[in-house]
């Protein structure tokens, strides 16, 4: 099993090797995924910074989302998820960026979004990937789980 370090460190050797810049966005995970990329020596060749954006006033403040796109698809949606990781780059000398919202819990569920629910967005050059998932267990599970989720969603868009 692959723990967040090894992914970490797997994610940075892969933007080394494309002499890319990092940027994270992160809402619900806090800030657990430049605090992975930050336990690895080495990794200010390779991330740039990271926006923790948990209200939505910092998501529209820092990552420049209209307060009307939040209200129409809510904070926690792919098209924020997109846009969150889209305003980290604008906002930043970074190539590449991830970003996650959701629902760790344990409240805050709402129709159609129960706890657990998490959409990331990942950019890359011109390209923005975003992605909707549920998953099982408390708020440290959850949050966990985003983080490892997101380092993966990376590696597979470096790779390609």
């Amino acid at each position: 099993m692959d723990t967040t370090i090894d992914l970490a460190t797997r994610v940075g050797q892969a933007l080394k090797a494309k002499n890319l810049l990092l940027a994270t966005a992160e809402s619900c995970t806090g800030g657990g995924i430049a605090h992975a990329i930050t336990e690895i020596a080495g990794s200010s060749e390779w991330f740039d910074c990271g926006f923790v954006t948990y209200s939505n006033a910092s998501k529209n403040e820092l990552l420049d989302i209209p307060e009307a796109m939040i209200a129409l698809h809510g904070a926690v949606s792919e098209e924020i998820a997109g846009a969150m990781a889209e305003g980290a780059l604008a906002n930043s000398s970074s190539d590449v960026a991830v970003s996650t919202t959701g629902i760790a819990g344990p409240g805050g569920a709402v129709p159609g979004k129960p706890v657990g629910t998490v959409c990331f967005g990942w950019k890359v050059g011109d390209k923005t990937y975003t992605e909707r998932l549920v998953f099982a267990g408390d708020r440290q599970a959850v949050r966990e789980q985003t983080v490892v989720h997101s380092l993966k969603g990376l590696l597979k868009l470096l790779a390609d």
